[in-house]
């Protein structure tokens, strides 16, 4: 099964980041703050970041790399 990395900008500037096997309806839980606690609070959010992997496990390694990054490195995916 195909999973996803990815990265929402928080309506207060910061970065989250998780995995989903489907990213429009992740991002719509967010923003109907059904998401992350992280980001009940700091809505509306919006996907900058997305990263395709071939596995849950892959996602989840991926996403605590993405996650170990300081800020500067986690935008330099984007930008």
């Amino acid at each position: 099964m195909t999973c996803y990395c990815y990265i929402l900008e928080c309506s207060d500037g910061t970065y989250y980041t998780g995995w989903t096997t489907d990213p429009e309806r992740r991002v719509k839980q967010h923003n109907k703050g059904l998401g992350a606690r992280y980001t009940k609070t700091r809505r509306p959010v919006k996907l900058v970041y997305l990263e395709e992997q071939p596995d849950k496990i892959s996602a989840l390694k991926r996403e605590r790399a993405i996650k170990a990054l300081p800020r500067k490195k986690k935008m330099e995916l984007f930008v």
